[in-house]
């Protein structure tokens, strides 16, 4: 593609992955980008905290869909591999029942079907190839039709995909009933139906399609050298040398509006930039909240308001390790899956027999030294902080020691050195709107995909982007929701500056009124 005739400026409301996918693609085509950024580092979750002496991920761990970020590279000149290094992972998580042996799944289908089983029977092996076969068509169903393009309604994915092909996704099942038609294991369907929680959603209200999530992490689970912020680091530094401007520590108070169109941003400082677009990568939740002031609260608000995903508490830490045999993804189960997930979504409360996910960010790197203290991301899902009384210390605590107790019943034994835990609470102070919430609205229903805004709000010039919006949660997905957003805005710029060159000039030079200098891009 070719530039844009005249030199068009965004302003882009936080550095999280949909941000810098669209500071990249828009400062490609010779946008004048500035990326605004509450925080102290690009990536929003996909963030890192300081643990006595170790650095470590305290977000998203696991990804998926290599291509979308070779793509997003490419797209630009450039090479995914110039940037960051990534390796593939052999084994995709390990899984731990509190009775009976555990389970490995395998980047090789073939060694994943060979342990299912032995685990669980030939049976059930052989089920696990028709259900791969299913969630694989499942993909590849939505993959072009849905989750690259931009937000279809169904009757335009019917059309797209064929009627037969859409019954396919199985949109009407729940999940947890096609789980129990595939599988005769509990623990199988425990495991698979886990998958729902990637979207912050419970597998018995969250729609069957959403076991593609299994064919994606299937398709390949990468390690990031460095960790996985270093994926947010290289996109940041791309759109940098492409000409984008990223600043820190800079809060949107509100979205700026003029003759009924998005016309720029107002810092918490006082300092208004203006723009002839601007991009919001946060939580549509915030711009329904009024959080970004009262002109654009309608911009994006669905009706009716969907549920909250979920929450988690999380403990970040150094501790030496013995007994279990960890890599570096693993689950240690709860004693009933649907106890759990009615703790979180109808008694709204901690579970009492919770999962526990333990990433250990050493394992698998040249950085890990038995029986050296190793770097732990352990977390338990939470309901939303607003969906609940607020959590005291002591249930704190309380769930902390269940956790704890839990991997205790595997065998894992910790002598904690330094930990950092966050709390739902915590998570609504760290990201404003969500609630606490760390996945949008959750993927209940039939509809829920439907549900989710597009790219384009409903106020002009104001577009959206981030794990809230079409096409949902996700490293990879909150990417390709920055893409949708910049290819729609460009769009749109360019059909604005034909139909209508005087909009287009004038009042929209990117102006800091406070200094009454031109801003820097």
């Amino acid at each position: 593609m070719q530039p844009l005739g005249r030199r068009h400026r965004v302003a882009i409301i936080g550095a999280g992955m949909g941000g810098l996918a669209a500071a990249i693609d828009l400062a490609h085509r010779g946008v004048a980008v500035t990326v605004l950024e509450r925080g102290l580092q690009p990536g929003g979750k996909m963030r890192t905290v300081a643990v006595g002496n170790a650095v470590l991920d305290a977000g998203p761990s696991v990804l998926t869909m290599r291509d979308v970020f070779e793509s997003l590279f490419e797209s630009t000149g450039s090479a995914l591999e110039n940037h960051v290094t990534l390796r593939p992972a052999e084994r995709l998580a390990r899984h731990d029942w509190l009775q009976g042996p555990g389970l490995d799944l395998f980047a090789d289908p073939a060694r994943s079907r060979e342990a299912i089983g032995e685990f669980a029977g030939a049976g059930e092996a052989r089920r696990f190839d028709r259900f791969r076969a299913e969630i694989a068509a499942m993909y590849r169903t939505l993959d072009a039709t849905f989750m690259r393009a931009a937000r279809p309604s169904v009757l335009e994915l019917t059309r797209r995909a064929g009627p037969a092909a859409l019954l396919g996704i199985s949109p009407f099942t729940r999940m947890a009933t096609a789980l129990a038609r595939h599988f005769h294991d509990p623990r199988l369907r425990q495991l698979f139906g886990r998958y729902a929680t990637y979207c912050g959603s419970s597998p018995y209200e969250a729609p069957a399609t959403l076991m593609l999530i299994a064919h994606v992490e299937q398709n390949g689970v990468w390690l990031v050298e460095g960790g996985m912020h270093r994926l947010a680091m290289a996109m940041a530094q791309r759109a940098t040398e492409l000409g984008a401007r990223i600043r820190y520590g800079e809060e949107v108070r509100t979205v700026a509006v003029r003759g009924g169109r998005a016309s720029g941003v107002v810092l918490a400082g006082g300092e208004t930039i203006t723009a002839d677009a601007v991009l919001c990568n946060a939580d549509t939740a915030a711009i329904a909240g009024g959080l970004l002031g009262p002109d654009c609260a309608d911009a994006a608000a669905p009706t009716p308001l969907p549920a909250r995903s979920l929450s988690a508490v999380t403990w970040t830490m150094v501790a030496e390790t013995t007994g279990f045999p960890l890599i570096r993804h693993n689950v240690f189960f709860g004693r009933d899956a649907r106890c759990e997930f009615d703790d979180l979504f109808a008694r709204h409360r901690l579970p009492v027999s919770p999962t526990v996910y333990v990433c250990a960010q050493d394992r698998e790197t040249a950085d890990h030294r038995p029986g050296r203290p190793e770097r732990l991301l352990c977390l338990v899902n939470a309901p939303a902080a607003a969906d609940t009384a607020r959590l005291d210390s002591t249930e704190l605590d309380e769930c902390q020691q269940r956790m704890i107790t839990r991997l205790g019943r595997a065998g894992l034994h910790l002598r904690i050195q330094a930990s950092e835990r966050t709390s739902p609470a915590e998570f609504a102070a760290l990201f404003p709107g969500t609630a606490g919430a760390l996945y949008g609205p959750a993927s209940h229903g039939w509809a829920a995909s439907f549900r989710r805004p597009g790219s384009r709000s409903a106020l002009p010039g104001l577009y959206l982007a981030g794990g809230s919006v079409h096409p949902g949660p996700g490293v990879p997905m909150a990417t390709l929701s920055g893409r949708l957003a910049a290819a729609r805005m460009l769009a749109d710029l360019a059909s604005m500056r034909s139909s209508h060159p005087a909009a287009m000039s004038g009042g929209m030079s990117m102006r800091s009124r406070r200094t009454g200098r031109p801003a820097s891009p």
